[in-house]
């Protein structure tokens, strides 16, 4: 099993500090079983968190044996970072552990010198910031996260959640990170910049609402030739209403939630099958091959045969 530690520095944000383990903690693989081990690490035996106080069961041996780390943000990214959180992060990198931030725990990672030369983000607000403090690391500030690999950090607030998807995706693929996504009801896909590797998916609907039994038809119906009218007379309802319901409640068109969940359907297969692209262009429902090629290249930013290499 994949173990996680999180990093509970002094000033935890709490919002940081629960997004990696609630998304781990619901994560299971398709034999029922969890995903991930999650344990929460802390140099002293209490930690501020601004409106109360934690204590963690574990001390900084926690972070050996973790296969990722995670860094949440803290309200005081500018406080300098203790010598042995420095050193007990720099030793896991060396062990070849994966490490990730998120918001503005990246100023203590990027205090141990190991994002030096790399790409990075963290919350916009802090990014300039960021940048005159490490001038050696190439800040960006208009992504949602940056993946280097064994380095990894994320922008501010909810992109944890991309983040923590993300690596879910790497660890175990998206059907995997899809279940994920859905119970902890967020989006795969959003516009920012984000890696390309994302999962990319429909917006969440919550169980019960209007849409939800035509979210359910559309996904069984993939690969037919849909139109817009189509899926308002499906719906009983004009398409004026039927656009403006869908904007509501998936924040997006329904032509763009089919085409989402078409290649949604496409990265899966790619993945689990050796069909050909041809076939699969077909069995998700796009007219033609160069029609599924160009639509999955402008969601994902590879070709669907870069995809099938780097994931299948």
């Amino acid at each position: 099993m994949h173990t996680v530690a999180v990093l509970a520095l002094d000033r935890v944000i709490p919002f940081d500090l629960s997004t990696p383990i609630e998304v781990f903690t619901r994560t299971r693989l398709p034999d029922g079983r969890p995903g991930y081990q999650i344990r929460v690490c802390a140099q002293r035996e209490e930690i501020d968190a601004g409106v109360f106080t934690l204590r963690a069961p574990w001390g900084l041996d926690g972070l050996e044996g973790a296969d990722t780390i995670i860094v949440p943000g803290t309200s005081a990214p500018a406080a300098p970072l203790d010598p042995a959180v420095r050193d007990a992060l720099r030793a896991a990198a060396e062990r070849g552990t994966r490490i990730a931030s998120i918001c503005s725990g990246t100023f203590p990672l990027a205090a141990t010198g190991l994002l030096d030369g790399l790409r990075a983000t963290t919350h916009w607000v802090a990014a300039g910031r960021l940048a005159t403090a490490y001038p050696g690391i190439e800040v960006d500030a208009d992504v949602l996260y940056v993946d280097n690999g064994q380095i990894l950090t994320s922008a501010g607030a909810a992109a944890g959640l991309d983040l923590c998807l993300h690596l879910i995706r790497r660890d175990y693929g998206s059907a995997v990170a899809a279940d994920a996504a859905r119970l902890s009801v967020m989006p795969l896909e959003r516009e920012g910049g984000q890696a390309q590797f994302i999962v990319h998916g429909h917006a969440p609907t919550p169980q019960g609402s209007a849409l939800e039994p035509l979210l359910t038809w559309l996904q069984d119906n993939l690969g037919r030739d849909l139109t817009l009218a189509d899926i308002a007379a499906r719906a009983g309802t004009s398409t004026r209403t039927l656009i403006r319901r869908f904007r509501e409640q998936t924040g997006t068109t329904p032509l763009q939630w089919l085409h989402l969940a078409r290649v949604r359907q496409a990265q899966h297969l790619l993945e689990t099958t050796d069909h050909s692209v041809e076939r699969i262009a077909s069995q998700v429902g796009f007219g033609s091959p160069t029609a599924f090629r160009d639509r999955f290249k402008r969601i994902t930013g590879v070709s669907p045969q870069s995809y099938r290499r780097a994931f299948s």
